[in-house]
């Protein structure tokens, strides 16, 4: 790679960064829903497991941004100087999982609770809403930063205000020693029906699938490193602006002693990041459900017994009872204002973190696609993958794509052990020595490839089923 210089690191503490993106896509559907489903089964003790995952995964975030901050390239361009079919494999699987709007039709449904109106005509015009904001943008990363933290501001704040209105100092007290319950397997655990749900679960503590190899192209477009002499993408309004893009990344002098003090520098703010934005923050709203889950085991005290026999969506109904509770049925309506909010907030995030992975895979190792300006590619892909969703929900099955959530678990398990042993062979043997991980992060890292690949296959030999 050409050497260039490392430009300055800004202050370690700071308010809003790349990081949002991930908190965004992290407090989803496993934060809002599974999690406190296996809360109101197995009750706060099966936290532990939630502590495990978010903490591997932000380990997983401070090395994923070790490669991209020195070259400015993705760890898609990295697993390609490895060995080619590598990347290949995640371009099929982000085409194989993501391209459903899943998420978005999840919120769709909570807002139909609300209003009334279908969940397929809301899905649909959010769809056409996140093609046309993103191509409208100048600088697409500016927008999506500042939408994605209003909307997570306003999911953490709420949640809080709620779980301190349903809760009790019990619930949070049993919520945080719950996470330290080290080794605690409920009865029912360890069953074809449940533990199947678990490996999903731990999956989705945090940003689950390819959400942090995507992390990388949002370092990129932040400046972040060397990610300063690559171009941002821009929209399709105003892809006539764009500069060329570089044919590979660049590398710093790690010779340079004062290039040595702004890596390290550089080094300190994300790790900020990944402590106090993605880690606390992710925290800090998955307690807030937490606490509001087991409230609603005494709001509705059979609700166990009901999502033990089969009915796993009763858990959305009696968290619904629980901000009920606190007064007023308005509340009740609020908890699905937020499921439909985290819906959007998740459909920002994905469609434009896979059109960009997509591009970016697409530009620099598809003969014929420099021709075409990256943010052309990304604006392809952004409207397919808006296409495909709009014609699965006109013409798909009526209660929306069967099997999707399932589907999405398992490769979503399976990519995350892929990408943990990618990140091993990356930064191991595509960095300078000075600037390698350290030997407890690789010990880490190559631990979360072996956690998840072994659940999975520990689920499909011992109960035959990969997902819940």
């Amino acid at each position: 790679m050409p050497i260039r210089t490392l430009p300055d690191a800004p202050p370690s503490v700071h308010i809003l960064g790349p990081t949002v993106f991930l908190v965004a896509l992290g407090v989803g559907m496993g934060e809002s829903y599974m999690w406190p489903r296996l809360v109101l089964l197995f009750g706060p003790e099966i936290r532990w497991l939630f502590l495990v995952g978010v903490t591997l995964q932000a380990v997983v975030m401070l090395e994923m941004a070790r490669y991209a901050m020195a070259t400015g390239e993705s760890i898609f361009f990295g697993a390609a100087r490895v060995f080619k079919p590598l990347m290949w494999f995640f371009f099929v699987v982000a085409i194989a999982v993501y391209i459903w709007p899943g998420h978005l039709s999840a919120g769709a449904a909570a807002f139909e609770e609300i209003t009334g109106i279908p969940w397929t005509v809301t899905a649909v015009c959010g769809l056409l809403l996140v093609g046309v904001v993103f191509s409208l943008a100048k600088v697409i990363y500016s927008l999506l930063e500042s939408l994605l933290s209003i909307l997570i501001g306003a999911l953490v704040i709420g949640t809080a205000i709620v779980a301190a209105m349903v809760g009790t100092w019990g619930d949070v007290t049993s919520t945080v020693t719950g996470m330290f319950a080290i080794g605690y397997i409920p009865d029912g655990a360890l069953t074809a029906a449940w533990f199947p749900v678990i490996v999903g679960s731990i999956a989705f503590a945090g940003p689950s699938g390819m959400q942090q190899m995507w992390y990388t192209l949002h370092l990129r477009d932040s400046g972040a490193g060397m990610g300063a002499h690559i171009p941002q993408i821009r929209g399709l309004r105003h892809a006539g602006e764009e500069e060329q893009m570089p044919a590979r990344g660049f590398m710093f002098d790690t010779e340079n002693p004062e290039e040595m003090k702004k890596w390290r520098g550089w080094r300190r703010w994300v790790t900020f990041d990944a402590l106090l934005l993605f880690w606390g923050v992710t925290m800090l709203v998955t307690i807030s459900f937490t606490v509001i889950a087991q409230a609603a085991t005494r709001q509705t005290p059979g609700v166990k017994e009901i999502i033990a026999n089969g009915e796993r969506e009763a858990a959305l109904s009696a968290m619904a009872d629980s901000f009920a509770s606190a007064g007023s049925s308005v509340l009740g309506v609020i908890f699905l204002g937020f499921i439909s909010l985290i819906g959007l907030n998740a459909t920002l995030g994905l469609f434009d973190s896979f059109s960009r992975g997509q591009a970016d895979m697409t530009y620099h190792f598809v003969k014929g696609a420099k021709k075409m300006r990256m943010s052309h590619l990304y604006a392809a892909f952004l409207w397919g993958v808006i296409a495909f969703g709009i014609l699965i929900l006109l013409f798909g099955p009526a209660d929306g794509p069967s099997g999707i959530l399932d589907t999405l678990a398992f490769l979503s398990t399976f990519a995350m052990g892929a990408y943990c042993v990618t990140l091993l062979l990356v930064n191991n043997r595509m960095l300078p020595k000075p600037i390698r991980p350290k030997w407890w992060s690789n010990l880490i890292i190559g631990f979360g490839a072996v956690f998840y690949l072994g659940m999975l296959l520990y689920s499909l030999f011992a109960y035959g089923v990969v997902v819940g």
